[in-house]
């Protein structure tokens, strides 16, 4: 029991590092929605945010699983340090001088103003050159230096959204300092400066990697790298379809006059499902390494069917928690009443991140068995899902067919992956358990925010029920790991 020991300390901090920034991150969305002008400009800086998702998977291609995989198979992993560290080095480089040179050409493809395109590839830039670094923390079991720097990278971007958008902004006036920094209707520049300092900040705190790594560079271990990244790669950007391209379908689907509004809405009231992603995101932090570090040991399938159980029960209590208390949730994180139309959309988000994650945990038989392709077609056929009903449900029902168009393509590939799992890397999963959790948690789910909302009785009895089933089934498996 020392293994679920470690993985779930590791996972607690990583928690730690993934909760905390996000939780200090709340407070943009109550910041955003009430000091920026209106829906429409958080729109527009949630369509820009979508851009950076997609490129900043395109600019790690895949090296940072590829890091994990070689890292804990290699001896010579002073080898893999340097081979990936400097590939994505080089290719960065290549991005960022290619961007500054067509940032006109760019900004009038995506139809985004060049001035916040310059800001935008510096920003990708940036976060590219960490991702190594970041994974090398990860991979020597350092998660409390890992929490620290991306706690401080959060902290620098939430107070300087605070200072740009709320002191500078109301206050320029009465302050001569501020009167002479202040640039009138700046603000989604102000938004992304903030980010840009953060970023800087955070390679700084990272710069000490770089000067321990020497300059070799293995090519055929760097071909080895790239077999194995590029699968991952195309899954990524799959992956970035499913959980942003919504937006920028929004904006060309929608009505112009009205699409940036209405993307504004939806992105703030996707943000209430974020309990959901902070779990599964920090759950997976902490995974990823234990599943490639245990894959020799003694009968590891049943430690990754206790793990994934434990996972779907934590995140249905989850999802039932933030459909009960969702009332006070939303006055708490947004709060300009005119957001509040897309709250229909939080349960369908809510359900599609937990199937996400059960889908994280499920993948790991083709990391393990190197069958990466795996996860490239998976992620591809939910791409596929994601843009066929978005085109087909955006034009009639708006963002609500985006939240559904997410749950079927995060429920199919978890599905596939489970199917396709059995055959090559069978896995005793407790599915019959698994299955009783997730649908009793929807449907309790289902019937309170439906039927009894602000009825925080039923919200809490639901949990109630759902905790003391668990309980029955589970009370000595939980007691034995407990007392080890």
């Amino acid at each position: 029991m020392s293994v679920y020991k470690k993985l779930f300390q590791q996972t607690f901090i990583y928690g730690l590092a993934t909760v905390l920034p996000r939780m200090m991150s709340f407070l943009l969305v109550p910041i955003h929605t009430e000091y920026l002008p209106d829906e429409s400009i958080y729109g527009e800086i949630s369509v820009i945010f979508a851009y950076f998702v997609l490129f900043n998977v395109v600019l790690s291609y895949g090296m940072e699983t590829a890091f994990f995989r070689f890292f804990n198979k290699q001896e010579a992993k002073n080898q893999v340090m340097s081979t990936s560290a400097w590939s994505l080095v080089l290719s960065t480089l290549i991005f960022l001088g290619l961007g500054i040179g067509f940032q006109n050409q760019i900004s009038g493809f995506v139809q985004i103003p060049s001035e916040y395109i310059n800001l935008i590839i510096w920003i990708l830039a940036l976060d590219a050159f960490v991702i190594i670094p970041f994974a090398y923390l990860r991979a020597l079991g350092q998660p409390k230096k890992y929490a620290i720097i991306k706690i401080i990278n959060v902290f620098i971007n939430v107070l300087l959204n605070i200072f740009f958008l709320v002191w500078l902004v109301n206050w320029y006036s009465e302050i001569s300092v501020f009167e002479k920094i202040y640039i009138p209707d700046f603000e989604i520049n102000y938004v992304f400066i903030a980010n840009l300092v953060a970023s800087a900040t955070t390679l700084v705190l990272l710069l000490p990697f770089y000067f321990k790594l020497k300059f070799s560079f293995n090519i055929q271990l760097w071909k080895k790298m790239m077999r194995y990244g590029i699968p991952v790669l195309i899954a990524g950007v799959a992956f970035s379809i499913n959980e942003v391209f919504d937006r920028i379908l929004l904006k060309y689907l929608l009505p112009a006059e009205t699409a940036e509004a209405q993307i504004g809405i939806y992105s703030a009231c996707y943000k209430l499902a974020v309990f959901m992603t902070l779990f599964a995101t920090a759950f997976r932090l902490g995974i990823e390494p234990f599943f490639f570090s245990h894959a020799k040991t003694q009968n590891p399938q049943k430690a990754y069917a206790l793990i994934t159980k434990y996972f779907v029960i934590t995140g249905s209590l989850i999802f039932l928690g933030v459909i009960a208390f969702i009332e006070p949730l939303k006055l708490l994180i947004i709060r300009d009443e005119a957001y509040y139309d897309a709250l229909e959309i939080v349960p369908i988000i809510l359900l599609a991140n937990l199937c996400l994650g059960i889908y994280h945990n499920l993948s790991v038989w083709y990391k393990i068995t190197d069958r990466t392709r795996f996860g490239a077609y998976i992620s591809v056929i939910g791409a596929i899902i994601t843009l066929a009903v978005n085109f087909i449900l955006i034009p009639v029902i708006g963002y609500l067919g985006s939240a559904i168009a997410t749950l079927m393509a995060y429920f199919t590939m978890m599905t596939l992956s489970y199917i396709y799992g059995k055959k090559y890397y069978p896995i005793p999963f407790q599915t019959g358990k698994i299955m009783m959790y997730l649908l009793l948690s929807t449907a309790l789910g289902a019937i309170s925010f439906y039927y009894f909302t602000e009825n925080y009785i039923f919200g809490i009895a639901s949990i109630l029920v759902l905790a003391s089933l668990i309980y029955a089934n589970e009370h000595k498996e939980i007691k034995s790991m407990l007392k080890s």
